[in-house]
């Protein structure tokens, strides 16, 4: 087999020298051919045959914790997005309040490394005053409250979003949060990693505390205490893998009952300090999350709790203050956890800051100028082939009642599809930035993106919505809204700029681990449970769940078997909702790509089948090499497993892939026909 891949590939490339002259086409060496690494059987390892030329000859970059088609194409972003900053920055007469006045000034701010130096973390000293003037709980609440905007989740994760029973509602909700560290394994585990970084957090958040002005002996006393404090948070987290069950993580209290439940914290002073006026009633994600929250506000003194808050309002501010904080942010954050060497360029950082700060300015502009022609119109044809594969495979299920299968096909069909960009754009006119801070902008932006999620409250839902930017690269399913959302940035792949790429690559990339994946997050282990309107209601016989929950038991321990780096297994059990998505994904693509004229008519490109070239674009979706820090820490706090096993994983259960590249027993992929894995 490898001797064969080697005459494979070198008469690929001889063809390819002739096809990629052809005007319109690619603009460079076709990946899929110039990637394979043609020393590694494809059976063996499908993911370094298809990748492996492009990791040796690529490097990941010392700023970086991966590379592969991902960073290359948010390059191609930041370089578009560059552009409209530079040009927008350049306007030094732009009307007050307009959009190119905010683009530019953002992002001038953010250059201008001798303002941000001289102010250190001068704009958050009002705030860091305002905690030491904490005199009692009540007052923790208040204050809290006042900076939720800026400290990401600390204490607990506080925002309005669809009541899960009730999809039209916006609700309060309370999940458990308040951890600095990725996940709550980070504070118990024994391996010598996570042991190190215990180790290593404790002298980050000495060093935090010095640079807000504490002395040496006060500085390590205030970090030894708040790694207690959020140790004993961690405890009473649920674990990930168990906030995967929407049921099980769903109490609705009426706000009366949450102060009784929890009568430590002011929630009547908070949720008003907040922006709320009055609230009926909260949706609590993990009730005894809170309980234990209320015994920490009297077991810990009121100076631990003061100076957690300080160290979170800190740290989450501290890549957008002076090189010094930023440096200290960096080493912890980036380097002890991500295993990244430098920081990356400031341009970059600024430029990735400022549109996810004003994306929705920046996404006006991005979706006229840099989109190829023909996207939206592209995506909406892919996405309904691929409804139309998924409802001619449901309807051919055999372990299936006819009843479940029409409620199925109902909740297909309510689908929507939003792709490409907006037809409605936010409103940031009440957003203000201009060029003195940058410290000062970005805490703006939080705190306008706080207020518009608050104002929410007490409105109807807006199914129009859009939760990314056309210029994010990613996409998602929404199972209260049962819609999927794919900005129109997905649509590039590296080689075919300006262009549309070949059907076996788009219906891969596009329509299997985009659709296919986004469209089945409606239909596993937690969207089965949502119905077509995306209220949580049980829409399964006994028999079909039975039926369906032997499947992806099967799933779970196909990937638990899987050991990424290390002696760390992937946990299966909190990855199968993507597992199950990543595998029908690829199969519905896989389907709907037969109905392309590209496959219809058996066309060769680049020296490849239809069916190879589909598989190799799959492997090219996941082209990701990690820096083995960063694998760790995706594999015990994503619900995502590794690249490398999105590819083999599904790849594995799948015969048109076993019969695309010759695989057979013996190889390392080849799984017995009985332990492959079919859903849908």
């Amino acid at each position: 087999m490898k001797n064969h891949f080697l005459h494979f590939a070198f008469a690929a490339l001889l063809i390819l020298a002739f096809s990629c002259s052809q005007p319109g086409k690619m603009q460079g060496p076709d990946p899929l051919v110039s990637h394979i690494d043609s020393t590694v059987r494809p059976g063996d390892d499908f993911f370094m045959f298809a990748n492996g030329k492009w990791f040796k000859q690529h490097p990941i970059p010392a700023s970086e914790q991966s590379n592969g088609l991902w960073q290359m194409i948010q390059d191609t972003i930041n370089d578009q997005v560059l552009a409209i900053c530079k040009t927008s920055a350049a306007l030094t007469d732009a009307p007050k309040g307009s959009d190119k006045q905010k683009i530019g000034d953002f992002y001038y701010s953010g250059m201008d490394s001798i303002t941000r130096n001289r102010k250190g973390i001068d704009d958050i000293r009002p705030q860091l005053s305002a905690i030491d003037a904490v005199k009692d709980l009540d007052g923790f609440a208040k204050t809290a409250a006042d900076f939720r905007a800026l400290t990401g989740s600390a204490l607990f994760g506080f925002y309005i979003g669809q009541d899960d029973r009730i999809s039209s509602k916006n609700a309060v909700r309370i999940e458990q949060g308040g951890l600095s560290l990725y996940d709550r394994n980070y504070y118990f585990d024994t391996d010598k990693r996570a042991v190190l970084i215990r180790v290593k957090f404790v002298e980050h958040m000495t060093n935090m505390f010095k640079i807000m002005g504490y002395d040496d002996s006060k500085a390590r006393l205030a970090a030894e205490n708040t790694m207690k404090l959020e140790t004993a948070i961690a405890k009473t987290s649920r674990k990930r893998e168990d906030t995967r069950d929407p049921l099980k993580n769903y109490s609705k209290l009426t706000f009366k009952q949450l102060q009784s439940a929890v009568p430590n914290f002011n929630w009547a002073l908070f949720t008003q300090t907040a922006g709320l006026k009055t609230v009926d009633s909260v949706i609590v994600g993990q009730p005894e999350f809170l309980g234990a929250l209320n015994g920490y506000f009297k077991s810990f003194p009121l100076g631990d709790w003061k100076n957690y808050l300080k160290f979170h309002l800190l740290s989450h501010v501290a890549s957008y203050a002076d090189d010094k904080t930023f440096a200290e942010s960096f080493s912890f954050y980036s380097k002890v956890l991500e295993g990244i060497e430098q920081p990356q360029p400031r341009w970059k950082r600024v430029v990735e800051q400022t549109n996810g700060s004003l994306g929705e300015l920046i996404g006006q502009v991005y979706s006229k100028e840099y989109l190829p022609k023909g996207t939206k119109e592209k995506l909406l044809e892919i996405g309904s082939s691929i409804k139309e594969v998924y409802a001619q495979r449901i309807k051919s299920l055999d372990w299936m009642k006819p009843e479940t299968k029409d409620k199925a096909l109902d909740k297909l069909n309510g689908i929507i599809m939003k792709v490409g960009y907006p037809d409605k754009w936010k409103d940031l006119s009440a957003l203000e930035a201009d060029r003195s801070s940058y410290l000062k902008n970005v805490m703006s932006a939080s705190q306008w993106r706080f207020n518009y999620m608050i104002s929410k409250y007490g409105k109807p839902v807006d199914r129009s919505e859009w939760d990314m930017y056309p210029q994010t690269y990613n996409a998602y399913y929404n199972p209260s809204n049962n819609e999927i959302c794919v900005p129109g940035c997905n649509i590039l792949v590296p080689g075919f700029e300006h262009v549309l790429a070949d059907d076996a690559i788009l219906y891969s990339i596009i329509g299997g681990s985009t659709f296919g994946h986004e469209i089945t997050h409606g239909f596993d282990d937690q969207g089965c449970k949502y119905d077509k309107e995306g209220n949580l209601n049980n829409w399964w016989t006994s028999g079909d769940s039975m039926n369906f929950y032997s499947r992806t038991k099967l799933i779970v321990e196909q990937f638990n078997a899987y050991i990424p780096v290390d002696s760390l297994h992937i946990n299966g059990s909190m990855t199968q909702g993507e597992n199950i998505a990543d595998l029908a994904g690829i199969s519905m693509g896989f389907e709907a790509f037969r109905k392309t004229g590209q496959f219809k008519m058996n066309q060769m490109v680049g020296g490849l089948k239809p069916d190879q070239r589909f598989f190799l674009a799959y492997a090219l979706a996941w082209m990701i090499n990690t820096r083995p820090e960063a694998t760790v820490n995706q594999v015990k706090s994503n619900v995502h497993s590794p690249a490398k096993y999105r590819v083999i994983g599904p790849l594995s259960d799948i015969p048109e892939f076993y019969a695309a590249f010759g695989v057979k027993e013996g190889d390392a992929m080849w799984r017995p026909e009985n332990q492959r894995v079919k859903i849908w």
